[in-house]
């Protein structure tokens, strides 16, 4: 695997892994969106085969990146988990024990309708809508954007919900899709932790930077 590449935002260092997570180096600290943990209990709920593979590897990618960065913080912009409580949101309570010194700050999502009773026994500190720290604000969706104050407007933002992608067009009528970093002027849209999601295309304008996960490399496509 490629060793993550470094992207500067307000005189900050922030690493892009292939693994669709992002360090911040100043404060050591990883940043992630999207997880959707017990997605896939939900969907053999439905009577839909998806193996639980799927889940457990994600778990693993995150833990990858713990041990990797060794970090102090992880900061989730929304959909941490994905619906009611089922089987394998036991087994992450489990896993959690693993890193119980682990700070863990969650901006709920649309997915995340857990009772607040199960965030707490997870050791996991919420905020509702956003979460300030240092230069930046961290939220789920950019609709609110426009909501927050003049003051958190000057903050850069990170959010999820999206689940960016970049097409990548080649000769003839070739294109491939991957999942991306997308660096806007005033914020950056963070690609689906988990892998086993959709994705939104999106069209970035001239002097915005997006960063596509191909495989197992960080790419620079704008």
């Amino acid at each position: 695997m490629q060793n993550p590449i470094p992207h500067i935002v307000r005189n900050n260092t922030l690493w892009l892994s292939p693994e669709r997570s992002l360090f911040w180096e100043e404060e050591n600290t990883l940043v992630i969106a999207d997880m959707h943990l017990g997605k896939t209990g939900h969907f053999r709920k439905a009577g839909i085969a998806i193996p639980q593979s799927i889940y457990k590897a994600d778990l693993q990618r995150l833990m990858s990146q713990l041990y990797l960065f060794k970090v102090d913080r992880l900061i989730i912009a929304g959909d941490f988990t994905h619906s009611v409580a089922n089987k394998e949101l036991d087994l992450f309570l489990k896993w959690r024990k693993d890193f119980s010194l682990l700070h863990i700050d969650l901006v709920k999502g649309n997915h995340d309708i857990l009772d607040d009773s199960w965030y707490m026994e997870a050791n996991i500190s919420i905020s509702i809508k956003k979460l300030a720290a240092g230069p930046f604000l961290f939220i789920h969706d950019l609709k609110i954007h426009d909501k927050l104050t003049e003051a958190e407007k000057q903050l850069y933002a990170f959010t999820g919900h999206m689940h960016p992608a970049i097409t990548i067009k080649g000769q003839g009528r070739q294109s491939l899709h991957f999942p991306c970093f997308y660096f806007a002027k005033e914020y950056c849209v963070l690609p689906a932790f988990s892998r086993f999601t959709g994705t939104f295309k999106v069209k970035p304008q001239k002097g915005e930077n997006v960063f596509a996960v191909v495989e197992d490399t960080v790419m620079q496509i704008a």
